[in-house]
């Protein structure tokens, strides 16, 4: 590390810098660990140089945070709809690709169409509402850490205290009742799939760092809420049915678990867990070829196949942070991460035609972060290749690019 940079992490400046971008406020690392702390300094520190590769990216994410100070924070009781248990503070959802059985005169019960989403599955219910609580706190977060700006962590906080801790709109800690289909159950293992996303609701907490808005009180509240659910989701029948599974749903507990063991200070389950997935995940869902066989059966292959990939990756970062290498982990015959990586990558190009014709087209783009992520870990020129050439022209203000900044030559420098 050169004087300049040395210099650069040293400082501990707690005022926003000229342009709306945070100096850096402490040596210390985000307690963060679905994306590396380092590379968010490493962003920071480049936006505080004028680098004007990674502006686009932080002009958009300060007008998403912008938009995201406009919006109500939701609460499990704005549903119109209510769980079975008769408590709306009871998260509640349908399963999205079930359908009422047009050979009965009451529908029941539904039944099954893979892919084909149903649309009245998202209304009325939590599914929705959490999905907006999630985004806005990565959102506001993010911006938060990257800019200094004091309304971003208060509304933040603000969004945190409704869903989770105030105890008359709070979510109860658990998803008995989610993706429940009428006719068969009154929720399932796989709504747990919904929640995926709970330990980066962690982090983006966690980058409001020493922010008065985000008190102390705030914090212990939200350690035990996240607590209890870890709870029930390693001892619930729900919770067990979705560790068992054998697809992306499998691999997104395990990131979830994980992930939240982390957050709680649990290092060795997280390690645990991690370690097992090499063998549980990893081997057992990729073939020496880099397919994902569990994947490609469904309706919707290249979306799901990247879905599974995401996670997989997240069990990756994870693992640097528990103590396991899923980077260069690799079975006898060739099953590793860089293996289905390298099957997905060539379809960046949306000329090439993916060899089955699916009920949705995915969004192919998904495999730039991907890309991203790969090689900050691993270098392949084959990877390189393939970023380098669709990232160039694709989606300029995208927010990976701030969570995973390629390495590269020194950006160009604003002069003031």
């Amino acid at each position: 590390m050169n004087l300049r940079r040395s210099l650069l992490f040293a400082c501990a400046v707690i005022a926003p810098c000229l342009g709306g971008v945070a100096t850096l406020r402490s040596a210390e690392n985000p307690r963060v660990f679905a994306v590396s702390p380092q590379a968010l300094i490493e962003t920071r520190a480049r936006l505080a140089r004028g680098d004007t590769t990674l502006q686009p990216a932080l002009d958009q994410l300060r007008k998403d945070a912008d938009a995201a100070l406009r919006i109500k924070p939701p609460s499990v009781l704005d549903k119109p709809s209510v769980a079975a248990s008769g408590d709306k503070r009871d998260y509640f959802s349908y399963g999205p690709y079930w359908w009422p059985d047009p050979t009965k005169p009451d529908g029941l019960p539904y039944i099954r169409r893979d892919g084909d989403l149903n649309p009245a599955s998202k209304k009325g219910t939590d599914d929705a509402a959490f999905d907006l609580v999630v985004d806005s706190l990565q959102t506001l977060g993010l911006a938060y850490f990257f800019t200094g700006h004091e309304p971003y962590a208060i509304h933040a906080a603000r969004i945190a205290r409704v869903w989770f801790l105030d105890p008359s709109t709070g979510m109860k800690p658990n998803l008995d009742h989610a993706q429940a289909i009428p006719g068969i159950t009154k929720g399932r293992g796989i709504g747990i799939i919904e929640s995926r996303d709970l330990g980066r609701v962690a982090d983006a907490l966690a980058l409001l760092g020493k922010s008065a808005a985000w008190t102390d009180a705030d914090r212990a509240a939200f350690t035990a809420w996240t607590g209890n659910y870890l709870h029930w989701l390693r001892t619930s029948p729900n919770g067990t049915d979705e560790q068992d599974e054998l697809n992306n749903h499998g691999t997104w507990y395990d990131v979830q678990a994980a992930h939240l063991c982390l957050v709680l200070g649990e290092k060795s389950e997280a390690r645990k867990i991690l370690t097992q997935g090499l063998t549980l995940r990893l081997a057992a869902q990729i073939e020496p070829d880099g397919r994902q066989p569990r994947e490609l059966l469904r309706t919707k292959s290249l979306d799901y196949s990247l879905f599974n990939l995401e996670a997989l990756f997240l069990c990756a970062q994870l693992g640097g942070e528990a103590g396991v290498d899923w980077w260069g982990y690799q079975t006898a015959d060739g099953r590793s991460l860089r293996a289905a990586l390298a099957y997905l990558a060539p379809y960046a190009d949306p000329a090439k035609a993916w060899p089955k014709k699916d009920l949705v087209e995915a969004d192919r783009a998904r495999l730039l972060p991907l890309f991203a992520q790969y090689l900050a870990h691993r270098d392949d020129p084959t990877i390189r290749e393939l970023h380098e050439k669709f990232s160039a022209t694709t989606e300029p203000a995208a927010r990976w690019r701030l969570l995973w900044p390629v390495a590269r030559e020194e950006a160009p420098v604003v002069t003031h």
